[in-house]
């Protein structure tokens, strides 16, 4: 199974490169919603983060509240940096289970989508075969994450500026991405990679 690691900087094109690989036929692991998983009440990770960060960030009915929690951390290198300690282990466990279930399935192309794919060590590249890049301007991003966030210039800048530069993750890359173009083009330019890269050729 060829396992391709999907990663950029928020507001940088991920979930719409995934969604062109799923039409292509890969199946897609988002951490986002493995993060979810684990945040679910009484699990172990649940209990880690409410003693880590105080009963504040909890709604009333004892979900973790992911922006309140955000703008704790996001504002805090600090409390970013305990938060990802804390993550990044155990939902690497997650996905490793996830990919092991595909393998038995006999999945050909698995693709997992994780902005803090490289941030978070070997233990999360080292699931993958290859890491691709989205990249995309500043401006681009900026206008992508206060329209689909409602939240202000100032505090989406402070999110974008929190998170690796695009150029340090472009070292990391087998594949860069740029996605300032239009729908169509990126559909085709990622069927292009998908074909010359032979993905499709995954030896099960």
């Amino acid at each position: 199974m060829k396992v391709i690691g999907l990663t950029g900087g928020i507001g940088s094109g991920k979930s719409t490169v995934a969604h062109f690989l799923a039409e292509l036929g890969a199946v897609i692991i988002d951490a986002d919603k493995v993060g979810h998983e684990a945040f679910k009440p009484g699990t172990e990770l649940w209990q880690e983060v409410t003693a880590a960060f105080g009963e504040q960030i909890l709604t009333t009915s004892g979900e973790i509240d992911r922006q309140k929690l955000g703008e704790m951390v996001f504002a805090d290198p600090r409390r970013l940096s305990q938060l990802n300690e804390i993550m990044h282990p155990r939902m690497s466990e997650m996905v490793k289970a996830q990919l092991e279930d595909y393998r038995r399935q006999r999945v050909a192309v698995a693709v997992l989508e994780a902005t803090l794919l490289i941030e978070a060590g070997g233990e999360w590249t080292k699931l993958v075969d290859e890491i691709w890049v989205t990249v995309a301007s500043e401006a681009t991003v900026l206008k992508r994450v206060m329209e689909r966030s409602g939240l202000s210039e100032a505090e989406s800048l402070a999110r974008i500026r929190s998170q690796m530069p695009p150029t340090e993750k472009v070292r990391h890359a087998d594949v860069v991405i740029n996605t300032e173009y239009s729908l169509d083009e990126m559909k085709i330019k990622v069927k292009e990679l998908w074909h010359v890269r032979q993905i499709d050729r995954g030896n099960g």
